[in-house]
Parts: structure tokens; C-alpha cells; sequence
């Protein structure tokens, strides 16, 4: 089937850098500059429907559900590099958050254009993760048509699971087959049809929204604080040791003592300090919040 490039927004040519080839470097990155400035913008107008993908997602993932990514090209690639930074920052399995790609594992770093045509692709993918309807899927497509990703979330559909649509194109195909279709309409890129750019942006701040709003409705943030980081390195070491200084405001030493007892366990370790309890009573008043350090606290004080 033939594809209308014309009808596509991503598509269009920006009459702003009709010139962009002849312009002076610095001329040249600012125009690129002020395009981007636009995105956050265009984000800012799906909040609402960005919102309710964050309570699907949180709420899928408090049922025992995981948050599945799909795309191809850049968009697949955006997806897997939302999902790889989860279990670091908020100590979470490699499995609740998963990014697939058109064309498997090679496709992350070499472009294997021809698989995201085929919807098949997209189902088999999917099966191969044992998805089901407890998941949650997030089809990622610039141009709300890549039949990877449409395939992936009518299968997704067909089996009773929640389904959100992240496009740069609006009233696409991809908005007929989700619950929640996000929307960010950036204009034409720098470069006509190089969608790795604003629409690209687009996208990340999207991902990272929805990543990070889930977490916290998940309890994985106290004030701003990452509470479930895993100390895996010595950087994050340092930084467990920091967050429960900043979040006690006790000492170097004392947060080291803590810290140590708990094996590193910074929820745990600040919700000792905070209260009084020792390590057991403490997992336990997390375990009966659901991890939610304010909710455990708050408790304490009635």
C-alpha cells in the first residue's frame, strides 16, 4: 500500500529553514534552537491526556502488570532507553518496564528499516514477553501509521490489555487503537521528515513523564528524593548516603550507621531514622504503605 507522505505532519517542510543550508554555523544552531524551544510547548498541551496514561500505567503496575514500550526506528529506541533507566533510579525489576524495537536487539544500534512494515513483527514481539492483558503497552510512532507498532497495540487490544499511543501526528491511526492517544504536534522538523529531532524530543519528554509520574504514584519518590535508587556503583553510593542526609538531615556518620544496617536500603534507612523503629517494625509500616514513605509516616504520627 502506498504511503501519503504529504498527508503526514512530520512530514511537512518547515518554511522556517528553507534556508537552513547557506546560513552561517552559529546562525545555523540557533535556528535549530528556536525550533526546539517550541516542543515543550506542544507537550504542555496533552498534560491532561499525559495525566491519565500516568494513572493507567501506575495502576496496571499496582495489579501486577508491566509497562511495555514499542516502536521502531528512533522512536524504539527512545522507548528502550526510558525503560533501561528505571531499574536504577527506582530499583525496580528489568522487567516491569520494557522497551521493544522493530528488528530486535540489532536494530538499537544499525537501522533495519523493511520490519516495521510488517504488523506481524509487532504481535510476534509481543508474545515472545508473554504478554497479557494485566500489561500495559505504549505504541511510540512519529507518524501514527508504523505498522509495527499498530499491530502491536491491535493485539494488545484484542486481548483485553490498556493501550496509550504517543504520536506527532494528530488524528492518526494509531489514536484509533489506544485508550489514550498522546498527540504532540511540533511542526515540521529542521530537516523535513528527520523525526529524530523535535518530534524525537517530543517523545523523550513524553517517556519521562510517564515513567517518572508512574514511580512516584508508586511511592518511588519521598519529597523529590529517589528512595528506591540501588547503590550499585560508588557514585550511587555517594548519592543513597546524600538522599538520607538531605531527607533526615542527620549526619555523615549516623546516615553511613543506618545505611549500613539496612544494606543500603534508603527507604528503609530513612524511615528508621524518622521514626524510631527499629529495621523489622520499619519494613513492616512500609510494607503495610506500600512503600509509600509519607503514608508511613503519617500513620506514625496519629
Amino acid at each position: 500500500m502506498k504511503i501519503d507522505l504529504d498527508r503526514l505532519a512530520t512530514e511537512q517542510r518547515n518554511p522556517l529553514t528553507m534556508d537552513i543550508d547557506i546560513l552561517p554555523t552559529e546562525d545555523m544552531i540557533r535556528v535549530i534552537n528556536e525550533e526546539d524551544k517550541k516542543i515543550a510547548f506542544a507537550v504542555e498541551k496533552q498534560i491532561p491526556n499525559i495525566a491519565k496514561a500516568v494513572d493507567l500505567i501506575a495502576n496496571a503496575m499496582e495489579n501486577g502488570g508491566r509497562l511495555i514500550y514499542i516502536g521502531a526506528g528512533t522512536s524504539g529506541r527512545l522507548g528502550i532507553l526510558d525503560a533501561s533507566e528505571c531499574p536504577p533510579t527506582y530499583g525496580v525489576s528489568y522487567e516491569l518496564v520494557q522497551g521493544l524495537i522493530a528488528g530486535g536487539h540489532t536494530a538499537i544500534f544499525k537501522a533495519m528499516e523493511g520490519v516495521e512494515d510488517r504488523k506481524e513483527e509487532g504481535i510476534k514481539d509481543l508474545k515472545e514477553i508473554n504478554f497479557t492483558n494485566k500489561d500495559i503497552l505504549v505504541g511510540i510512532a512519529a507518524s501514527g501509521r508504523t505498522p509495527y507498532v499498530i499491530g502491536g497495540l491491535e493485539y494488545a487490544k484484542s486481548i483485553g490489555a490498556m493501550t496509550i499511543g504517543i504520536t506527532n501526528t494528530n488524528n492518526s491511526e494509531i489514536s484509533k487503537v489506544t485508550d489514550i492517544c498522546i498527540a504532540v504536534e511540533v511542526g515540521g522538523e529542521v530537516v523535513t521528515g528527520s523525526t529524530r529531532m523535535k518530534s524525537g524530543t517530543a517523545q523523550k519528554m513524553v517517556l519521562n513523564m510517564l515513567s517518572t509520574g508512574a514511580m512516584i504514584k508508586r511511592g518511588k519518590v519521598y519529597e523529590n528524593l529517589m528512595v528506591d535508587v540501588k547503590a550499585s556503583n560508588k557514585k550511587l553510593v555517594e548519592r543513597a548516603k546524600r538522599i538520607v542526609i538531605q531527607a533526615t538531615k542527620v549526619t555523615e556518620e549516623i546516615a553511613i550507621r543506618y545505611l549500613k544496617e539496612t544494606e543500603y536500603d534508603v527507604k528503609l534507612t530513612i524511615t528508621m531514622i524518622k521514626t524510631g523503629l527499629d529495621k523489622k517494625e520499619s519494613k513492616e509500616l512500609l510494607e503495610k504503605h506500600k512503600g509509600h514513605i509519607r503514608k508511613a509516616l503519617e500513620s506514625v504520627r496519629k
